[in-house]
């Protein structure tokens, strides 16, 4: 569904992503992990077009989009929940959601029914201004947000940071749906294991820009665990 083929990135003179290939198969979710300031962050930025690689390729559905601006490829059916959820906090959760309407290639404007189904706060607060909600309610609404485009790919920046348990598993619960229902994608950067042992497909540790290991979940050993993503 999504190939990452040898990505590299630098700040300047600072090597961020050095090589970096990954394989996203469709209707799975895929995790990608590593400690602190190790380029996942970046790498997310540079599959939705935020930033713009300086050797590789960003494929989907077997279509090279590496030079492909953002907004467009927002419409091929990428959509990022960025890391902190960047809502706007002083729109509605409504005219947040509808901010997502822009993605969309069919035209429609009016928000689909389905995302209050996944999250029915959005609805009971669709008058309340973003900034008034809580940590969790604005991650809701920012997956939400991203919802609204109809992606075929999900990406999501550490969606349970700050986040309560009970909205933790919540939306753990909206990937699994959507990935079994709707067969839709999900790249999950994410550091909380526990999370990734029960939502997760695949994961690929990262570290200083490099991929250092992957594999199925199941595969996530505490040795790994230990090796690279302890402190």
């Amino acid at each position: 569904m999504l190939s990452l083929s040898h990505i590299s990135f630098s700040y300047g003179l600072v090597q961020i992503l050095d090589d970096v290939s990954i394989e996203v198969p469709k209707a799975k979710v895929v995790c990608i992990m590593g400690r602190n300031g190790v380029g996942k962050t970046t790498l997310m930025r540079n599959i939705v077009g935020l930033e713009k690689a300086s050797k590789g390729s960003v494929t989907l559905d077997g279509r090279d989009i590496s030079k492909v601006p953002a907004r467009r490829r927002a419409q091929s059916g990428l959509a990022l929940v960025p890391q902190g959820r960047m809502i706007f906090p002083r729109l509605t959760v409504k005219e947040n959601l509808e901010v997502g309407l822009s993605a969309r290639t069919d035209g429609r404007r009016t928000i689909p029914e389905e995302i209050y189904e996944l999250f029915p706060v959005l609805k009971e607060m669709g008058a309340r201004q973003g900034g008034n909600l809580s940590g969790g309610q604005q991650q809701q609404l920012a997956i939400g947000r991203a919802l609204v485009g109809e992606p075929r790919v999900l990406l999501l920046d550490e969606p349970t940071e700050g986040i309560q348990p009970n909205i933790i598993q919540a939306i753990g619960q909206v990937l699994l749906r959507l990935v079994s229902e709707k067969e839709m994608t999900v790249v999950l950067v994410e550091q909380y294991v526990d999370f990734i042992k029960e939502f997760g497909d695949h994961f690929y540790i990262m570290n200083r820009g490099r991929v250092v290991a992957n594999g199925d979940t199941p595969q996530l050993s505490e040795a790994i665990v230990r090796q690279h993503l302890s402190v």
